[in-house]
């Protein structure tokens, strides 16, 4: 599996978008300073994601998603390639007996096949929109996340990086 935690908020930033010619599209922009953390795990080859929103980024909330992720997958034990945030090599980081994290070389997101589902995420289900509460931004990642979930053809294609694949 490959794990990543990913930030959303309530400041947009406009982005391109379609309009006939001759027509300028507009595109509203809020600078709000709140946000909420998506916490993912892909299992990249059976097109399988798991998903947490919470508040922040840090050891306790990465113990919460281990917890989480350690129960969905209980029939499995899971090698899980997780970044060098220092959350995921804190003394207090509580890895479950079917997990054994793995850490990706520094500076490299590019080898993290979730940083994917945050550029799905933002392009798909945020692009140019602003929201009026939190609230309301968590409910459209909430869709987004389930929507994706759901899909494993998806997912698959979207994340299936060749250093995953076993070889024979």
């Amino acid at each position: 599996m490959a794990q990543d935690e990913g930030r959303f908020g309530r400041i947009s930033t406009p982005n391109r978008a379609w309009a006939p010619p001759g027509i300028r599209p507009k595109a509203p922009r809020q600078v709000i300073r709140e946000s909420s953390y998506v916490y993912a795990a892909v299992a990249p080859e059976q097109g399988l994601m798991t998903s947490l929103i919470l508040p922040s980024a840090n050891t306790a909330m990465m113990n919460l998603f281990l917890a989480q992720v350690a129960v969905d997958f209980a029939d499995y034990f899971i090698i899980m390639q997780v970044d060098q945030a220092g959350w995921h090599r804190a003394k207090d980081l509580e890895v479950p007996e079917n997990i054994r994290l793995i850490f990706q070389p520094a500076y490299s997101p590019e080898v993290n096949p979730v940083e994917h589902l945050w550029e799905e995420l933002r392009e798909k289900y945020l692009h140019n929109r602003v929201f009026p509460s939190l609230d309301e931004l968590i409910e459209v990642l909430c869709q987004g996340l389930n929507q994706l979930t759901a899909d494993q053809q998806r997912l698959r294609s979207m994340m299936f990086f060749p250093h995953f694949r076993m070889e024979d």
